[in-house]
């Protein structure tokens, strides 16, 4: 297991911060109220490896395969209908969503491989990212990218603790499936629009794992 690049700073100030809480406390207080010293020594600790869990990149066999779209996120799936969409496609797509609990993995990974034809930030709001409204409303990240099989538009959604979305995609990009694309911070969703004809691989409710389990097939595969 390694940690993301985007934990380093946020890791280190909670690292210091739980360095100097703890030794004035057990410089000050241990003396009349030890066990509110180990109180704060524990709940602390919990608070670090939190954080250095949420950062977290573990080792994993990662799905590579031309012909299916892998899952770009850890999590559960929370949606899988018919949408009409407004932002790039302008028709009917297979919305699949995958909501990202403080718990998970948050490394976004690429579900294919080709061209960035599309990257657009979007302001927002900050809705639960289980919310029907999130996926148009809240703040989002969106990306498009372009093979031999179709396109595929995918999007980083932030959500009521998510407060900052990282991409690393630009237009004319080549990206490889399954690389790292992006990370949100502290819970969140991602959408996948899939063609109509697109073979569904997952069920609401399951859990996935991001780069690993596959979430649909081409229908020209």
């Amino acid at each position: 297991m390694t940690i993301h690049k985007e934990g380093y700073r946020t890791i280190g100030i909670a690292a210091l911060i739980f360095g100097v809480l703890n030794l004035l406390s057990f410089s000050f207080i241990s003396a009349a109220a030890f066990w509110l010293s180990i109180l704060i020594f524990l709940l602390s600790l919990l608070v670090l490896l939190f954080l250095i869990s949420f950062f977290r990149i573990p080792e994993r066999l990662l799905t590579r395969n031309d012909n299916q779209i892998i899952c770009p996120a850890d999590g559960k799936v929370v949606v899988i209908e018919e949408i009409t969409d407004v932002e790039y496609f302008k028709d009917k797509r297979i919305q699949v969503s995958i909501f990202m609990s403080p718990a998970n993995v948050h490394v976004n990974r690429n579900p294919i491989s080709g061209e960035v034809v599309y990257n657009q930030y979007h302001k927002g709001k900050y809705l639960v990212a289980w919310h029907p409204k999130s996926s148009t409303e809240n703040e989002r990240w969106s990306v498009a990218v372009k093979n031999s099989h179709g396109t595929l538009l995918y999007k980083q959604i932030a959500g009521a603790l998510a407060k900052r979305i990282c991409n690393y995609t630009t237009v004319g990009q080549q990206v490889g499936q399954t690389d790292e694309y992006g990370f949100i911070k502290f819970g969140s969703r991602v959408d996948v629009l899939l063609p109509l004809d697109a073979v569904i691989k997952v069920s609401i409710d399951q859990v996935v794992k991001g780069g690993v389990t596959v979430l649909a097939e081409w229908a020209n595969a």
